[in-house]
């Protein structure tokens, strides 16, 4: 098989990438480890950035999203002495939406499979060969026969556990990380959210967060040891300790039911430089993890996507290689800012076990900054509903 582009990985952002370029004529193939169904399986986060709201429109793939989806101008944030309002769109002129990463998946394969779009489901053992060279080509099983894609570049979607990064020698690759002290339990309810917007909460208790998908579908999360397991919380655990970390008037409109999804998430700060060896570029968790704290992980792949497609583009309509020789500087200087704006976020709401009387008084202090300066709300602001590519 003969491509111009071979997509190892088939979520979202490998989905997007193929889309995007799927309509400027530049052929490609995307390859999936696992079916359609497991992929929409995932449960992710869905608070989208005003750049992947502008790519989903370039790729046409916006328009359920922008039926179903919520705009979200602001949001509240809780602490001790009470809870605050940053409103987005007063500070920035823009909003995010929230729209399920699951629903931005199914709308990709929908779109491709429409179109006639190149997926290769279940396929093993993936091999990226002669990278570094004018002729990389990829190779994988899938039914006990090996099949080879010859093609011109390899854009490796494929996750922290994939293939791609680790194709990139130690000798030339370097890589940091921060592992949190603490994990997220969420669950996911079929009951109505506690607010139109979402609550990040800071409590002596821990950090909580309220969010949603929907009118009748809630998402919610608490911080909990990385000892503990889903089943060592019952729903009525759960809820009590979500109660005890949330202001009264909140906690007390809060409408509660059983879960339908439970689970534990780690969290990390990650980050592999560079994101290009030759022909193979890095996109999306291959190269970097955020901490979940506002939502930056399918946001950050989103932009990593806009470099690297428009990088291609240039070089197919125009013949210029501008765009790939500086994807990964460009890629990066935007990961590290929304790595900073991550730990800065989980810095100022979580309770970390080595913090002393000095720090929590640190803590509560930048809290109190960002309620009463406006320059720092815009800053958070910016941040939040996504920096300009």
């Amino acid at each position: 098989m003969r491509t111009q582009v071979a997509i190892i990985g088939g979520g979202p952002s490998a989905l997007l990438l193929s889309q995007l370029l799927r309509l400027r004529g530049i052929d490609n193939v995307v390859l999936e480890r696992k079916t359609r169904d497991y992929v929409l399986s995932r449960i992710r986060a869905g608070v989208l950035e005003r750049g992947l709201l502008d790519l989903m429109r370039e790729a046409g793939i916006a328009g359920r999203m922008e039926r179903e989806g919520f705009a979200h101008d602001g949001t509240l944030i809780a602490h001790e002495g009470g809870m605050f309002h940053v409103d987005f769109r007063k500070l920035t002129g823009h909003s995010v939406m929230v729209y399920g990463q699951t629903e931005v998946t199914r709308d990709l394969y929908d779109a491709l499979e429409k179109a006639g779009g190149k997926i290769e489901f279940e396929v093993e053992g993936v091999e990226i060969h002669d990278a570094d060279t004018d002729a990389p080509h990829v190779t994988f099983h899938r039914g006990g026969t090996e099949h080879r894609i010859d093609c011109d570049y390899v854009a490796g979607c494929d996750g922290f556990h994939g293939v791609s990064r680790q194709t990139i020698p130690l000798s030339v690759r370097r890589e940091y990380e921060k592992t949190y002290p603490f994990g997220w339990l969420g669950i996911l309810s079929e009951t109505p959210p506690v607010d139109d917007e979402l609550i990040y909460a800071n409590s002596a208790r821990g950090f909580a967060l309220c969010s949603m998908r929907n009118a009748n579908l809630s998402r919610y999360y608490i911080q909990c040891a990385l000892s503990d397991s889903p089943s060592d919380w019952t729903d009525a655990a759960f809820w009590q300790e979500l109660k005890r970390r949330l202001p009264g008037e909140v906690a007390g409109r809060l409408v509660t039911g059983p879960s339908i999804e439970k689970s534990i998430a780690p969290l990390r700060s990650f980050v592999t430089e560079p994101m290009r060896w030759g022909r193979l570029f890095l996109c999306g968790d291959a190269a970097h993890i955020v901490p979940p704290t506002g939502a930056k992980g399918l946001n950050t792949a989103a932009s990593d996507v806009h470099y690297l497609y428009n990088g291609l583009r240039q070089v197919y309509e125009e013949g210029d290689p501008e765009g790939i020789d500086r994807y990964s500087e460009r890629a990066l200087a935007r990961v590290w800012k929304a790595e900073r704006f991550s730990w800065w976020f989980s810095s100022l709401l979580h309770r970390y076990p080595d913090q002393s009387a000095f720090d929590l008084r640190m803590q509560a202090a930048e809290i109190d900054f960002l309620r009463t300066n406006e320059a720092a709300q815009k800053a958070m602001a910016e941040n939040y509903v996504g920096l300009p590519y």
